[in-house]
């Protein structure tokens, strides 16, 4: 199967992998004192190398560092950022079934970006990838998505509208780095707009003193700030989901409530939805997708081992393109394997599996397309 001239490709993937075993023991192993960080970093880079050689065997033409040198998809990028800080928060969203603790991020002071946050990350990606590398970074609204305006400092912040012009100037910056240092597609990683499918969180949002039905326009402004300067040749994407921690989940719903804003007000070339589960509810909702923009349908689970049937998952993509034209359609996974260091409850040959069955179903569905 051929690349398509620009992403998202036919076959994709979200970004993270489960952290290989030899990963977790040089962390315990520096948590100790028994190695130093120099140690660490050449365990990452050698498991980075490796999984980008067998992202590429696959024949997949998007590769990822799997967020090796990440705890958590989220909190190390946000911590970053001078001015926010992570905090444990009892009160935080609990994923079912799970009362282990969570953690919110807290802007204690103006934001700045004193220095590049994980371009280096991106500069070894590659320089070991032969095929197009992506970065991934959690969206801006996440800043306000999890704890509301209380998570927001008022003495530095008593107008929110200052807060995204000063988060945007950040994520502007870490960006022009990025391209600079070759990325030419990048993902913007959201849960807030699927959060706001959910009833219980709609609920919980006025509790807090938030109109639900106007969250979604801010975050589609934060969104854009981030974006404004982006430069040319780069391919941006947004993806979202409902929750993914050991393969749990936090929202459900459909797209329905949001879905205006997100197609028609985020300005990037295309979208990875979360299609894996009735949680996600209908393709109905593509019908606000504009001509020209890219879906690309989360149809694989990563929260399960079970392997997909391929020709179910070519009824869904049948099924979604009554509502976007097939040519603009792709398939992934419907989130990353490990969107924190704990990862998903499935080995890594079923990762790998997975991964070749949405190679080969787009192989199929597109051919050389």
């Amino acid at each position: 199967m051929s690349a398509r001239a620009t992403p998202p490709f036919r076959a994709d993937q979200v970004g993270s992998l489960l952290r290989p075993a030899e990963i977790k023991e040089a962390r315990a192993r520096l948590e100790r004192g028994e190695i130093d960080g120099g140690e660490l970093r050449a365990v990452e880079d050698r498991c980075i190398r490796n999984a980008v050689a067998r992202q590429e065997s696959l024949g997949l033409e998007v590769v990822t560092d799997g967020e090796y040198r990440r705890g958590w998809w989220n909190h190390d990028f946000l911590g970053k950022i001078s001015g926010v800080e992570i905090e444990l928060d009892q009160k935080s969203y609990k994923f079912a079934g799970s009362d282990d603790p969570r953690y919110t991020p807290k802007v204690r002071r103006r934001v700045r970006r004193a220095r590049p946050m994980m371009l280096d990350h991106f500069q070894y990606l590659s320089s070991v990838a032969s095929k197009t590398p992506k970065f991934t970074m959690p969206s801006p609204s996440i800043l306000y998505h999890r704890g509301g305006r209380a998570a927001i400092d008022r003495e530095a912040y008593p107008d929110l509208d200052r807060l995204w012009s000063d988060v945007g100037r950040v994520y502007q910056e870490e960006i022009r780095d990025l391209a600079a240092a070759g990325c030419t597609y990048l993902q913007i990683d959201d849960t807030s707009f699927s959060f706001l499918c959910d009833g219980k969180f709609r609920a919980s949002c006025r509790a807090r003193g938030d109109d639900p039905d106007a969250l979604p326009h801010m975050y589609a402004k934060a969104v854009n700030a981030a974006v404004a300067r982006r430069p040319a040749g780069m391919t941006i994407v947004m993806h979202t989901c409902r929750g993914n921690w050991k393969s749990t989940w936090l929202a459900e719903g459909g797209y329905d409530p949001v879905a205006q804003a997100v197609f028609n007000e985020v300005n990037v070339d295309g979208w990875f939805l979360e299609y894996d589960s009735e949680r996600a509810g209908s393709f109905e909702p593509l019908r606000f997708v504009p001509k020209g923009k890219k879906v690309v349908l989360g149809l694989v689970s990563t929260k399960t081992p079970v392997l997909e049937n391929k020709d179910a998952l070519k009824r869904r993509i049948d099924q979604a393109a009554r509502y976007v034209p097939l040519e603009n359609l792709c398939v992934s996974p419907q989130c990353g394997f490990a969107s924190s260091h704990h990862g998903n409850l499935l080995t890594e040959d079923d990762q790998w599996r997975k991964l070749a069955l949405v190679v080969e179903v787009a192989g199929e569905v597109w051919g050389g397309s």
